[in-house]
């Protein structure tokens, strides 16, 4: 089993083995020493996972609450939050009690929002499912739901007590949502390991998934310990999300998110060559893993509509908006600019 600890303002382990479903029970048991655990699943992962995960729980001696909603970023929103809240206090959680996170983004997301502010805040663990929650969401504290008006609008930083992958679960994701996936663990090689995407180039992650998640997990923990609650280094981890999160909101999240963070990278780091900040080496690089895993990098989207949607974006700050632009492989920076200017960003990244 792999091991990565994690300094926040909770401290806690990332665990990364084939078969931790069978026997997360005893594990979150570890961490939490409350009577009830309250699963919150969407309706696919529920069925492919969902009694196994229960099971264990229970012979762990929780009781077991089932909280699960429909499947999609679409209902990532304050109604399904609500109702999830509700279900808690209708079942009478208590503080010592613990929400367990099963799925992907959106459950990790939405289910630590819960946990944040239900009672002010109980224990929850995260079991991401997919590639994109295993290698990201899951690890650093970042909990939200979406508004009509932007992505991720409200939520909270809050830590879990504990994450459990399996890379087991990643046998049962359909081909687009591991490539989706993939675009996060690029996103790592470009920001801060040259050799890592290297590896990803020389082989297919799929033929070493643990080292790749927790290689991806390490990086990540290293910058959430550096700073947590993203007043510096840690914006660098959300290189291809300004753009992504505005493809994602044009196309009302047809495209998954980490099919738009490709298309995010591609952009940006187009705009960097024409802008002197990158050579084109570096675009080649990316590209050709882009490539390789199959993720877009391209839009059909405007600059105007682009441009609209990122001034939605919480990572605005004001008239400024702050971009993560490569200088090199393994390389960026965080570049702070006036809100009017994205236009001219997009224009050089190619979006017509």
């Amino acid at each position: 089993m792999k091991t990565i600890h994690v300094s926040a303002s909770k401290e806690y382990d990332v665990l990364v083995e084939r078969g931790l479903l069978h026997r997360c029970g005893a594990l979150i048991r570890g961490v939490c020493r409350g009577q009830s655990a309250a699963i919150v699943a969407d309706e696919t992962v529920w069925a492919l996972y969902g009694e196994v995960v229960s099971k264990s729980l229970r012979e762990s001696g929780f009781r077991v609450i089932c909280c699960t909603f429909p499947a999609g970023e679409q209902e990532k929103t304050l109604e399904t939050y609500a109702a999830v809240i509700r279900t808690l206090a209708a079942e009478k959680m208590s503080r010592s009690d613990c929400v367990v996170a099963l799925g992907g983004g959106v459950t990790g997301d939405l289910a630590g929002f819960v946990a944040a502010s239900y009672m002010r805040g109980i224990d929850f663990v995260q079991i991401p499912t997919t590639l994109l929650a295993a290698v990201d969401s899951s690890v650093g504290g970042k909990t939200a739901v979406d508004l009509d008006e932007g992505k991720n609008l409200v939520g909270a930083f809050y830590q879990p007590r504990l994450v459990l992958c399996d890379p087991d679960t990643l046998a049962t994701l359909p081909p687009e949502q591991f490539r989706a996936g993939m675009a996060e663990v690029i996103k790592y090689g470009m920001i801060g390991d040259e050799d890592f995407l290297n590896s990803l180039l020389a082989r297919p992650a799929a033929e070493h998934l643990e080292e790749v998640i927790a290689a991806c997990v390490a990086m990540k923990r290293d910058v959430v310990s550096r700073d947590e609650f993203e007043q510096g280094e840690r914006r660098l981890l959300n290189f291809g999300h300004t753009v992504g999160h505005a493809v994602e909101r044009c196309r009302g999240f047809a495209l998954s998110h980490g099919e738009a963070v490709a298309i995010g990278m591609a952009v940006l780091s187009r705009a960097a060559v024409n802008k002197g900040y990158c050579s084109e080496e570096t675009l080649t690089r990316l590209l050709q893993a882009l490539q390789q895993y199959d993720l877009p990098m391209e839009t059909d989207c405007t600059v105007e509509e682009l441009s609209a949607a990122a001034l939605a974006d919480k990572k605005r700050s004001g008239d400024k908006l702050r971009l993560v632009v490569p200088e090199r492989v393994g390389g960026c920076r965080i570049e702070t600019i006036a809100a009017e200017s994205f236009r001219e960003w997009l224009k050089a990244g190619g979006v017509q």
